[in-house]
């Protein structure tokens, strides 16, 4: 699959089909990924990958902490979203109105968006969850490197056929994947990613994001020299 073409395809599947996928195709995965670039090759990824009754037991715990009304532990390692501010703020809710008209539930109906919240915990069906973390010790640039090795995970997902959706929602119950994983104390949770073959009749998996156009956020300068510099080198 060429990389633009997984770029195209790849999108937060939130269903999956029960189908299992193979720990050597997990382990290709990860292997690919792991050449992502990092800054003095510090590759500040660590990796934790679940599948059927260690995925199904740890699911169970968190399942228990939601239907006795614990959404999530008393602190957090770091704060998913900053305050608002344009235009993140709008495209955010743009993106959670749009999934939620997916799945036909209303802005007012409490219940039915936890059972939606609660299926982050659930990685959606999916038979294979992973565990991304960092050692405590790393700056904003293995942060961003930490980024690319998750990005490149995604696409090579989508070159063995299979989805994924990184579910930064599991770093509020931390401490309940410390103990179930014993994660050293110097690592930090940073997000988990679910990963199988996405139902393609589902609604919800109908949704894509919408993605701003360059004129948003790019700006060119100086090309105008270049083309003027290339036509005369031609001349």
């Amino acid at each position: 699959m060429r990389v633009s073409k997984a770029l195209e395809s790849r999108y937060t599947c939130r269903a999956f089909l029960p189908t299992p996928v193979p720990r050597s195709s997990v382990e290709a995965i990860l292997e690919a990924a792991s050449r992502a670039p990092s800054g003095g090759n510090f590759q500040p990824w660590w990796v934790w990958a679940l599948a059927g009754d260690e995925l199904r037991r740890l699911e169970d715990v968190v399942a228990d902490k939601i239907a006795q009304g614990q959404l999530m532990e008393p602190d957090v390692e770091y704060l998913i979203y900053p305050p608002d501010k344009e235009p993140y703020a709008t495209r955010r809710f743009q993106n959670g109105e749009a999934m939620y008209a997916a799945i036909d539930v209303a802005r007012d109906d409490g219940a039915a968006r936890l059972r939606q919240y609660a299926r982050n915990f659930e990685f959606f069906g999916a038979p294979v969850g992973l565990f991304i973390a960092i050692d405590r010790t790393m700056l904003q640039g293995q942060w961003a490197d930490l980024g690319i090795f998750l990005q490149s995970l995604m696409l090579m997902a989508r070159e063995h056929g299979l989805h994924t959706a990184a579910l930064e929602s599991w770093s509020l119950f931390h401490r309940t994947v410390r103990e179930f994983l014993r994660l050293p104390d110097d690592l930090m949770l940073y997000c988990a990613v679910a990963l199988g073959h996405a139902d393609p009749d589902a609604p919800i998996n109908q949704t894509r994001a919408e993605r701003a156009p360059l004129a948003e956020f790019v700006q060119f300068r100086g090309f105008e020299t270049v083309a003027d510099e290339a036509l005369e080198s031609v001349g």
